[in-house]
This record gives C-alpha cells, sequence and structure tokens, in this order.
C-alpha cells in the first residue's frame, strides 16, 4: 500500500549527492570527496554517473571545506547546499529540502564517496522503484563479510522493514548479510516528510537517513530493495587504500 507516496506520473527523477564529510581515516586535511582518483576529484564520478542516468537536477550537500568544494564545481550547473553541523545523513538530506520545495517526483539520494556506482545501475535501481510502486527502494549489495555495515531488515515477502546500523544490530541481526550501501530512491513529498522528525536515539547520536525506511513501513508505504550484483561497485571510499583501491578498477582493461 503506497500511502502518501505521491509516486510521479514522470518518469524522471532528480539527485542528491551526500558530500559534507571530512573524512577523517583519509589521513589528509582535504575534504573525503576532493581526493583525487585517476586524475579527477572523487565527487565528480557520482555526479557524471548521475546526468549519465538522466537526473534532471543534482543537488550536492557540501559542509567541511564547503567553498573548496563550489569553486572546484563552478559552472557545472550544480546546485549546493551546506550542511553546517555534522549531525548525520538524515539531518544532511534535510539541507536539501528548500532545493526541492516546489518539486514532487522521484529523487534518487547519492554518496559523494562512492564514485564506482555506474549510470546502468542508478536506472536500474529508479526503474526497480517504479516497477514495485515503492515510496522508498534502497540499494543494497551482499559482501562476502558484512561486518560493519548496516543490515537490512525484511520480512518473509521481501519488503524492507528497517535498517540497523551495526553498533544499533542485536548478534541476531549481524547475521544477516544484505547490507545497506548508502543509496535511495525515494519520494520528494515522504523523504522530506520523513527527514524533519527523525530521532537520534542511537550509538552515534545521530540522525539516521537509515531510519526512513522503518517510517515508510510504519505508515504502510511501501519500501523494498534494490540489490546490486556487484559490491566492490558500492564500495565507499574511507581510506587511502581504498581509494586506490578503487584506481585500479577504474582504469582496469575490463571495467563494464
Amino acid at each position: 500500500m503506497n500511502v502518501g507516496g505521491d509516486i510521479s506520473g514522470d518518469a524522471g527523477f532528480s539527485a542528491i549527492i551526500l558530500a559534507a564529510g571530512k573524512g577523517r581515516r583519509m589521513k589528509s586535511d582535504l575534504a573525503k570527496v576532493l581526493h583525487p582518483l585517476c586524475g579527477r576529484p572523487m565527487l565528480s564520478y557520482p555526479v557524471a554517473a548521475a546526468r549519465s542516468a538522466g537526473a534532471k537536477k543534482i543537488v550536492i550537500v557540501i559542509g567541511h571545506q564547503a567553498e573548496q568544494i563550489r569553486v572546484r564545481f563552478q559552472g557545472q550547473g550544480l546546485i549546493f547546499v551546506e550542511q553546517r553541523e555534522q549531525l548525520g545523513t538524515g539531518h544532511a538530506v534535510l539541507q536539501a529540502a528548500g532545493a526541492f520545495r516546489d518539486h514532487v517526483g522521484t529523487l534518487v539520494i547519492l554518496c559523494g564517496d562512492v564514485p564506482l556506482i555506474r549510470p546502468e545501475t542508478i536506472q536500474s535501481l529508479h526503474d526497480h522503484h517504479r516497477m514495485k510502486r515503492a515510496t522508498v527502494t534502497v540499494l543494497t549489495t551482499i559482501p562476502e563479510n558484512p561486518t560493519g555495515y548496516g543490515r537490512v531488515v525484511k520480512t518473509g515477502d521481501g519488503r524492507a522493514v528497517r535498517i540497523v546500523e551495526e553498533k544499533d544490530a542485536s548478534p541476531e541481526e549481524k547475521k544477516i548479510r544484505e547490507i545497506n550501501t548508502g543509496i535511495y530512491c525515494v519520494e520528494s513529498r515522504f523523504l522530506f516528510s520523513a527527514v524533519a522528525g527523525l530521532g537520534n536515539r542511537n550509538a552515534q547520536g545521530e540522525y539516521y537517513l537509515t531510519d526512513i525506511v522503518d517510517i515508510a513501513w510504519q505508515r504502510g508505504m511501501e519500501a523494498v530493495s534494490f540489490v546490486a550484483a556487484d559490491p566492490v561497485e558500492v564500495m565507499g571510499i574511507n581510506s587511502p587504500e581504498e581509494l586506490e583501491k578503487a584506481a585500479c578498477r577504474i582504469t582496469a582493461p575490463d571495467r563494464r
């Protein structure tokens, strides 16, 4: 049941890219999304993927070294909004509400530190979301070792109930192998209503975007997952070693 989901008749979508984090594990003062990857800032990859997938409008949520990011990406038709306090991913998305004040339709939420995401995967996520007439679709994957990642809790018929972060997960929930990638397809009216009411009673004391899955479930809306077959494609970059791994994938002659 899709109560209040506002599935748009228009098959298009716009994008929000989260790029506000500092990236302490990168061992550098440079904002994580500005780290060079094969000669280009990391953020340029999800921006290009969103464009190639057909995003009508792209809003970037920036924070750490915001001005440097604005300057580096000026003249590219992007809209920037700033998250002045780092209060979590849900709070970051809320900063984009003003940019979509008059928008009713579908939004794809991407991560500025997931550079290997392909346009085809974004398109498939969006297509799956529309086929399921979902209010929320979370892009997931099934890695060999899910330790450290948020687990996707589902019903027996495959509907997503909630995402539980590793630090908040029970021993039973930690056995789940399907993990959240941090990438979503969401109906805009529901999204901004949901993030405006988020709480932060969790181990991190942050406003988790992941909670929108539980909110959709509680409201009787359709929340589903779409599995990315390749865990490396949806890998978040958190260290120089992972940045090097991404560079190897980009330069590999057989990269899809």
